[in-house]
């Protein structure tokens, strides 16, 4: 089945039926619970990092990996269609990590949970029967995530823009989450939630490709983008595919920059 990356709340709806069609629902187990869309499986934010301090953003190892994509029914023929209630942080991580191990039919629902309640789209609380599927993945970091070795190696790069996703209090090092506040040499600072449409449900802005331009985030960049756990940046990386840029994540993101002992820091 052909969906657009980006697929709008009444065009899914009259796809609910497809049985090529996964819904991932990456809120909370309490929005899961309380309603979602129909046929969509929950999968909790937490499953999908590596939860090792101090970089807990990092791609989960390959068995768990295994784990939780043979729980989701995933075959080559799926296609997972991933929202959330947040503006689209968990939802575009998930992409990621679908990138990663190599399935790359997918969408994000605009707007995600907000925007199909907006519409009085159908909720449920059933939750559906899947038959597992087993799985061994394999992995494919390399082309859509950089290390932080390889970012050092790159500072000064003019080709490389790094794309900070946090706030621009954490940006300047006036808010700090972990040993060493600031930011890495060169980087650029957009706020996830900039790119959200408020009027809108928080779809992705329809202005986003402008907004990035002004601060030199184009095509034709190599584009790294990161936040504290590579949790916001889900959202931005998102973006970035959806603007058709070279884009890749930093998953240790600030947790790992910023507590090193020895990376470079720019306040």
């Amino acid at each position: 089945m052909m969906l657009p990356l980006i697929i709008e709340p009444a065009d899914l709806h009259t796809e609910l039926a497809n049985p090529a069609l996964r819904i991932v629902d990456l809120c909370n187990e309490q929005s899961y619970a309380q309603g979602h869309l129909p046929g969509a499986v929950s999968v909790t934010p937490q499953s999908i990092m590596a939860n090792t301090p101090p970089a807990v953003g990092k791609l989960p190892d390959a068995a768990h990996l295994n784990a939780l994509f043979e729980r989701l029914g995933l075959t080559p023929d799926t296609h997972v269609v991933v929202y959330d209630d947040e503006g689209g942080g968990w939802a575009g991580r998930f992409i990621w990590l679908l990138d990663v191990i190599g399935h790359q039919n997918y969408s994000y629902l605009n707007g995600g949970l907000i925007a199909w309640k907006a519409e009085g789209l159908p909720l449920t609380t059933e939750v559906p029967h899947i038959a597992p599927v087993p799985h061994t993945l394999h992995l494919h970091p390399k082309p859509f995530t950089m290390s932080l070795d390889d970012i050092v190696s790159r500072l000064g790069d003019e080709s490389l823009v790094i794309w900070d996703a946090r706030s621009p209090a954490e940006f300047r090092g006036e808010k700090v989450f972990a040993q060493r506040g600031g930011h890495i040499p060169g980087a650029t600072n957009c706020e996830w939630t900039q790119l959200m449409d408020q009027q809108r449900q928080l779809r992705i802005r329809s202005d986003a490709k402008a907004i990035l331009a002004n601060l030199g985030i184009v095509r034709g960049k190599d584009i790294i983008t990161h936040c504290q756990t590579h949790h916001r940046s889900g959202f931005t990386y998102l973006v970035g595919k959806s603007l058709g840029f070279s884009i890749r994540a930093y998953d240790g993101s600030w947790s790992e920059w910023g507590n090193h002992p020895s990376t470079p820091i720019e306040q």
